[in-house]
C-alpha cells in the first residue's frame, strides 16, 4: 500500500483539525497550491515542502518521505464505531475524515466491503489500513443508491461510493453536520404536501442546500404471500391481527404508517410488532419474505424484489439534497455528472416500480 505525500499531507492536516485555507495560511502558500499537493495533482516545491512540514510540527521526511502509515486520526463517525478493531469505511468529506461503521446491514452488500479503517482506543479514532480515497458519501434509504457506484468508478480520476443507510430526516442530520456530501430525503412537508423542502430547510439550517432529483416510487403495505386481496389498508392489519415489521422514528415510511393509524382512528398499540425496527426498504421485504412479520410499509420495488404482494398508500419522490457548502466538492461534482449518465438511467427503469424521469434535475435550492 502505497502513502504518497498527498495523502500524508492530507492525513496530518486533518488529525489536527486545520482546514485548508488554515494551514495554507499557517504556511505562507495558496489554499490551491494545498489542494493541489493533497490531491496528487502537483508535487510540492522544497519550498513549499518545508513551509507545509513547518506548519503541522512534522519534517518534511514524516510528510513527504517513504514509510508507513501513519497512526490513528480524528474522524466523526456517522453511528457508534464498535470496540477497537472494529471496521469502518474512512472518507474525506469537505476538510472533515468521516467514518461509516462496517457492522450489520452496513457491512455487506452480499459480501464484505472494504475497509478504509479500524476504531482506534479513544472514542472517534480511526488507525488507517489504507490511504483515504475521494469518496462519495451519501446517506439515506433508497437502495438505489449503490448503483451510482459504477459510474463513478469510470470516471477519470475515479471517485469511490459510501453509503449510509438511514431514514430521511437521519440523513439531513448528517449532511448538516458536514458528514455525508449528500442526504437522500423523501419528506413530505406538513403544509401543502411537497417534498424535501420545507423538512429540509429545517433540519439543515440555514446553511442552504441543493435539492437535485433521483427517482420516484409508490409506498405502501407489502404484504405476507397468500395475503393478496385480503388486506386493503393498514385496519385490515389491526382487524386480522397481523404481525409488522416497523421502520424507525424519522423515517418517511414510519410517519405513512403513523398517517394511516390517525386517518383510521387507531392506536399504535392496536398493531403487533408496531416497536420493531428495520433499517430499510430492503430489510422490511426481507423480513416478510422470511416469515419474520406478514406486513410492513416498504417501497414497491423492494416489494417486487422479493415477490410480494403490495398495496399502495402514497406516491413517494426521493432527492439529494446537498449542502451548499460541499456543491463544488469534487465529489459532489462526479455525483451531478453520473446522474445523467445513460448507464444510470438505464439501471433505475430497468428496475420495476421506479420512476427515474427527474434523476439529476435540479429540484429547489434551499
Amino acid at each position: 500500500m502505497t502513502w504518497d505525500g498527498g495523502v500524508r499531507l492530507r492525513v496530518a492536516r486533518q488529525a489536527r483539525g486545520f482546514s485548508q485555507q488554515q494551514l495554507a495560511g499557517m504556511a505562507g502558500v495558496s489554499r490551491q497550491a494545498v489542494s493541489a499537493v493533497e490531491s496528487g495533482h502537483s508535487d510540492p516545491s522544497l519550498r513549499v515542502a518545508l513551509a507545509l512540514a513547518r506548519a503541522l510540527g512534522l519534517t518534511v521526511e514524516e510528510v513527504f518521505g517513504p514509510g508507513s502509515p501513519p497512526g490513528e486520526v480524528e474522524a466523526q463517525p456517522v453511528a457508534p464505531l464498535g470496540g477497537c478493531g472494529a471496521r469502518a469505511v474512512l472518507a474525506p468529506v469537505g476538510d472533515t475524515l468521516v467514518a461509516l461503521p462496517l457492522a450489520g446491514d452496513t457491512a455487506t452488500r452480499a459480501g464484505f466491503l472494504p475497509a478504509g479503517g479500524l476504531a482506534g482506543r479513544e472514542p472517534g479514532s480511526v488507525r488507517p489500513i489504507g490511504p483515504p480515497r475521494s469518496t462519495l458519501v451519501v446517506a439515506g434509504c433508497d437502495p438505489a443508491l449503490p448503483l451510482l457506484e459504477a459510474p463513478l468508478a469510470l470516471l477519470d480520476p475515479p471517485v469511490a461510493f459510501a453509503w449510509w443507510p438511514c431514514g430521511s430526516e437521519q440523513a439531513l442530520r448528517l449532511a448538516a453536520a458536514g458528514q455525508v456530501h449528500a442526504a437522500g430525503a423523501h419528506l413530505r412537508d406538513r403544509a401543502g404536501g411537497a417534498y424535501n423542502t420545507q423538512r429540509a430547510r429545517s433540519l439543515l439550517g440555514g446553511d442552504g442546500a441543493e435539492v437535485v432529483g433521483f427517482s420516484a416510487w409508490r409506498e405502501g403495505l407489502a404484504l405476507a404471500p397468500g395475503l393478496a386481496g385480503a388486506v386493503q389498508d393498514v385496519g385490515d392489519i389491526a382487524r386480522l391481527g397481523l404481525r409488522l415489521v416497523n421502520r424507525e422514528a424519522g423515517s418517511e415510511a414510519r410517519q405513512v404508517l403513523d398517517r394511516e393509524l390517525g386517518r383510521l382512528s387507531l392506536e399504535p398499540a392496536a398493531l403487533a410488532g408496531y416497536d420493531t425496527r428495520a433499517a430499510g426498504h430492503l430489510q422490511v421485504a426481507s423480513a416478510i419474505a422470511a416469515g419474520l412479520a406478514q406486513a410492513g410499509i416498504s417501497a414497491e420495488p423492494a416489494a417486487l424484489a422479493y415477490g410480494l404482494p403490495f398495496v399502495p398508500l402514497a406516491d413517494e419522490r426521493f432527492d439529494l439534497v446537498i449542502p451548499r457548502a460541499l456543491a463544488e466538492s469534487r465529489e459532489v461534482q462526479a455525483m451531478v455528472r453520473v446522474l445523467s449518465s445513460p448507464w444510470l438511467l438505464a439501471q433505475l427503469d430497468s428496475l420495476p416500480g421506479y420512476d427515474a424521469s427527474r434523476c439529476g434535475e435540479h429540484v429547489a435550492t434551499l
